[in-house]
């Protein structure tokens, strides 16, 4: 039963949480105290009150961002650690060099350009699809109540509340009708409050049940959970997988480039007496291919075209690697109310039961209608059948009320009759509401199993609100209703079937029923039910029970968050989706939750996802999209980081042989454009249906450093096979220009191994790369500009025979990657 939070003598009853709410906000905030009750405003204020509290900065100011701002944008894609050591490079290469050998610098212009505009292009949509989403509080002015937006509320307005709404401001409670308010996302304290009026009500926290108002009485910076709500709001690129693994990536880089590079410089400059400027630019090109510049570019790129995609598609991502979480996921729960089917529902029958006149439990239904200001959709089905007319507000009348509550699974009415009589009646779920042996329980196991939802009219004997109400009370009738399915439900349970995602069906309703909804849109494992009462509540066997179960009925809110940390306890990567106010801490708690657009506020503020076009199917397309960032990402950061591989052991080599270092800067530019920087953008963006990976920086540097040491070893090894073979002047060039010939055909037979499985279009990218570098072998000018002549026969096709062997020894080597460790 419904609890009351003070008693008539004002003492705290047995299950209240008031005292530990007021304390978190006193504690929390202590230079503003609670203030008084206000009067009471039932028609809120007036138009002139409200524009007084604007000019006078009284409104809710705090600003709410779904993304960052441009400043922020561009001071992060420009002010990068390695941004600032090329630019450095970039300078001296100006003075010292010719344009050629300064390229890089164009290219990291350029790279950091197209990260601003994309990033600026994931920005606008992701504003543009907050607008859309924001939450539309009611506030009632000069007696008359309309949706505003957050910002617009001032101090002092009446905001009407219902079931699912968001308290977006603190305040006091000015009207309660069987008001509970759920303030656990605060508190931790998991049992819903009973507010009456004079009541505080603090930001954060959201409706249950029941109704009422509240008077703002602090707003914008001063609100208790202001600034969570900011933070919560803000789009971010930090805190993923992905991104954790590349920033660990860059640090190991920046330990072994640091030594390297300052190894090489000496090297160079002071033992081997060589140009100064020609010494300057070689040591240039030899630190420069060290830094992996794009693969961070291409990450953000990634994303934000991913963003980009999915908000075309209406699909609102709140929090950046919400993208990527979706795609490591293994277990999707879903609530069936809403996502598997529509919101509405049909009465399709009403079964009088023990001899029950059926005028009598008609008019009953009708007038009951009428006791929710807010029905949920079980309860407006029956007022669409049974609407109220003129003569029964005057005939019958309902005397107190009690909102449907998740964890009761049943709402109540005090009715006054035509004749004067009164009576209490209670509709909700018939095996809560009925003993276990019950007899009807049996015709309605036979509607359930037709997928068909079942509610049971029943006649309490004491009042409403009396401890134990529901015990003895005397079914009267059987309200059957059908629910929507929503059409591409189907669809989307065979897809996440199809990719090896675990489906879990969880819902307050009767277990078969839902079965029978679940089997009816093809779900696997639909016949595997189990009622939630009789779910083991120690963690580990509700775990194994959650694995071998697809459908459970009967789960309470609390049930719902527990059983999302029974399977996250087993190692499951879990999403949940909802969109109702029972979601709300599961969704809260899941790695990734999922909210419908039409959602209550509770749940759209804590999902990293919400569905602004209430479709399920939209899921598979953000599963895709983030499997395509994560394992193209993957391929693209294995091309970057054998460059690294090779550079820094080439440095070493030079500096260990103590030879001139083989590459002047644009020849790295010329490989690195041509095997890296171009296929790489094409291949981060290309589709890809790979399931995605833990161990990110694992299974890149599996690929990664071998391949790196095998281009290292060819290179170099050719570089001293020309060191003997060619003599005089210009044996430098040509020893380079070998070199290079040996480097570019080693590394593009790693991109050829990284662009599989073959498309048209992959092996048109690797015949283009491959036909680029012909393209400036052949002509002289372009060969002038980039240096690279290759000189006789015999050298030439000593380096291409090298090349041929690394190339035999990275695909064996790849191959036992594969085997030994898995793709």
């Amino acid at each position: 039963m419904t609890q009351r939070a003070l008693d008539s003598s004002g003492e705290q009853t047995p299950g209240s949480s008031r005292p530990t709410m007021i304390d978190a906000g006193a504690e929390l905030d202590p230079v503003h105290p609670m203030e008084p009750p206000p009067a009471r405003r039932p028609d809120g204020l007036s138009t002139a009150e409200v524009a007084e509290r604007v000019a006078r900065g009284e409104v809710n100011d705090v600003p709410v961002r779904s993304s960052r701002s441009v400043t922020e944008i561009v001071r992060a894609n420009v002010f990068t650690r390695f941004n600032l050591i090329i630019g450095v490079l970039w300078v001296i290469m100006l003075f010292v060099a010719p344009i050629q050998d300064s390229l890089f610098g164009f290219v990291i212009v350029a790279n950091t350009g197209i990260g601003i505009i994309q990033e600026w292009r994931a920005k606008k949509t992701l504003d543009s699809l907050a607008v859309i989403g924001e939450a539309k509080p009611t506030v009632r002015r000069d007696g008359v109540a309309a949706e505003i937006s957050t910002s617009e509320i001032v101090l002092g307005d009446l905001v009407e509340l219902g079931p699912g709404d968001k308290v977006v401001v603190d305040g006091t409670v000015s009207e309660a009708d069987s008001l509970e308010i759920d303030e656990s996302l605060l508190t931790g304290e998991a049992d819903p409050v009973i507010k009456r009026a004079g009541d505080p009500v603090m930001s954060g926290s959201f409706v249950v049940a029941g109704g009422g108002a509240f008077t703002a009485t602090k707003v914008g910076r001063e609100a208790y959970a202001a600034q969570l709500a900011e933070e919560a709001s803000r789009f971010t690129l930090v805190h993923s997988e992905l991104r954790s693994g590349i920033s660990t990536i860059l640090k190991y880089v920046t330990w072994m480039m640091v030594p390297t590079a300052i190894g090489l410089i000496i090297s160079q400059l002071v033992v081997k007496d060589n140009n100064f400027k020609e010494s300057v630019a070689r040591t240039v090109g030899g630190i420069v291919p060290m830094i992996p510049e794009g693969l961070v570019l291409l990450t953000s790129v990634a994303f934000a075209i991913g963003v980009v995609r999915l908000g075309r598609k209406q699909c609102l991502v709140q929090e950046l690697p919400a993208i990527e979480g979706l795609a490591r996921v293994d277990v999707v729960c879903l609530d069936k109310t809403g996502t598997l089917t529509e919101g509405g529902m049909d009465v399709t029958e009403v079964r009088p039961l023990n001899g029950s006149d059926e005028a009598y439990v008609t008019q009953v239904l009708r007038t009951f209608g009428s006791s929710d200001p807010r029905p949920n959709a079980s309860l407006q089905a029956i007022i669409d059948a049974y609407p109220a007319s003129a003569g029964d507000a005057e005939s019958w009348t309902v005397t107190d009320a009690m909102p449907f509550s998740s964890a009761r699974k049943y709402s109540g009415a005090a009715l006054t009759e035509a004749d004067g009589t009164d009576s209490v009646w209670l509709l909700g779920a018939p095996d809560v509401l009925l003993s276990e042996g019950d007899a009807t329980l049996t015709e309605i196991e036979q509607l359930n199993e037709q997928g068909l939802r079942v509610l049971l009219l029943a006649r309490a004997e004491g009042e409403l609100d009396a401890p134990g109400a529901a015990a003895g009370a005397a079914p009267t009738a059987l309200v059957v209703l059908e629910q929507r399915l929503r059409p591409d439900a189907g669809d989307t349970l065979a897809y996440f079937a199809d990719q090896n995602v675990a489906t879990k069906v969880i819902s307050g309703d009767n277990a078969v029923s839902v079965g029978a909804v679940a089997g009816k849109l093809g779900l696997a494992g639909a016949e595997n039910t189990l009622d939630a009462r009789r779910l083991p509540t120690d963690p580990d066997e509700m775990a194994t029970a959650m694995e071998e179960n697809a459908v459970f009925g009967r789960v309470t809110p609390q049930q719902k968050r527990d059983m999302v940390a029974a399977l996250q306890s087993r190692g499951h990567t879990v999403a949940m989706t909802g969109d109702g106010v029972n979601d709300v801490l599961a969704l809260k708690d899941a790695d990734i939750g999922v909210s419908m657009g039409s959602g209550s506020e509770a749940t759209r503020a804590v999902a990293q996802i919400v569905l602004l076009n209430n479709s399920f199917a939209t899921l598979p397309s953000v599963v895709a999209e983030g499997r395509r960032v994560i394992g193209n990402i993957t391929r693209v950061a294995t091309l970057f980081l054998t460059k690294t591989v090779y550079s820094v052991l080439l440095a070493i080599l030079v500096v260990c042989f103590q030879v001139e270092y083989p590459f002047l800067p644009r020849h790295l530019t010329l490989l690195s454009t041509l095997t890296i920087g171009v296929p790489a953008f094409f291949l981060a963006l290309a589709p890809n249906k790979e399931r995605a990976q833990p161990h990110f920086v694992r299974r890149v540097m599996r690929y990664a450093i071998p391949s790196g040491v095998i281009a290292a070893a060819a290179t170099f090894a050719t570089y001293l096979v020309a060191r003997h073979y060619y003599s005089g002047e210009g044996a430098l060039e040509a020893e380079t220009s070998a070199a290079t010939l040996t480097l570019f055909l080693v590394s593009m037979w790693v991109l050829a191994i990284i662009a599989r499985p073959y498309t048209w279009w992959r092996v048109g990218l690797v015949a283009a790369m491959g036909l680029g570098f012909l393209i400036v072998l052949v002509v002289p000018w372009l060969q002038d500009f980039f240096a690279l002549k290759l000189v006789g026969a015999p050298m030439p096709w000593t380096a291409v025979g090298i090349a041929v062997a690394a190339a035999a020894l990275l695909e064996f080597t790849w191959r036992w990657v594969g085997r030994r460790f898995g793709m």
